[in-house]
C-alpha cells in the first residue's frame, strides 16, 4: 500500500518461473488492497446498501439487494448487462462476499459460472483498511461472447473501479 492512499497491486497474475521456482500457474486470483479517509461504517454501506453500489459499480440507479447469505445483489452494467451476484457471506462491518458471473449476463451466479469477490475492511481510526480479492477465474470458462469476463479484464477493471470505490467513499458523507 502506498503511503499516499492509491491502491497498491499485491497480485496480479503469474510469475515467471526460474531456476529455483516452479512454473507459473494460471492466473487465478486479483488481490488490491487501498486505504480509505473514511469511517469503516461507511466503507461497509458503500459496498452493501443499494443507492451506494448502484453509484460506483452500477449506471447510478440503486442495486437491487437482498442483504443475507443465499441473497441477490443485482448489478446493472448498462450494454454489458444485468448481473444477479449471489451474496455468501455478510458480516458486518468487516467482511461481505458474492459470487459474480461475470460472462453470464441475466444468470444467477453459481460455482461455476462465477467468481468470488470478497471484501475485507479493517478499522483504522477514523480511516478504513479495504482488502479486495476475486478468485476461482481458472474455474470459469470465458464465453467467447464476453471477453470482459477474463481474468486480465477484470485486473484493468479493479485497477480502476477500486480508485472509484475510494473516492466515493471519502466524498459521501461529508
Amino acid at each position: 500500500m502506498s503511503e499516499n492512499g492509491k491502491a497498491r497491486r499485491t497480485t496480479d497474475g503469474p510469475t515467471e518461473p526460474g531456476p529455483d521456482r516452479e512454473p507459473a500457474a494460471p492466473a487465478d486470483r486479483i488481490e488490491r488492497e487501498v486505504r480509505i479517509a473514511a469511517p469503516i461504517e461507511r466503507v461497509w454501506a458503500v459496498l452493501t446498501e443499494p443507492g451506494h453500489v448502484g453509484e460506483w459499480f452500477g449506471q447510478g440507479a440503486p442495486a437491487q439487494i437482498d442483504l443475507r447469505p443465499g441473497g441477490i445483489m443485482q448489478v446493472d452494467h448498462g450494454s454489458a448487462g444485468q448481473f444477479p451476484t449471489k451474496i455468501v457471506k455478510v458480516d458486518p462491518p468487516q467482511h461481505f462476499a458474492y459470487l459474480w458471473a461475470s460472462g453470464y449476463p441475466g444468470d444467477i451466479a453459481v460455482p461455476g459460472n462465477a467468481t468470488l469477490v470478497e471484501f475485507t475492511l479493517a478499522a483504522e481510526g477514523e480511516r478504513t483498511l479495504l482488502h479486495l480479492t476475486e478468485s476461482g477465474f481458472t474455474e470459469v470458462p470465458v464465453p467467447p461472447e464476453h471477453p470482459e469476463a477474463s481474468y486480465e479484464s477484470h485486473v484493468a477493471g479493479w485497477n480502476e473501479l477500486i480508485e472509484v470505490l475510494r473516492t466515493y467513499a471519502e466524498r459521501t458523507g461529508r
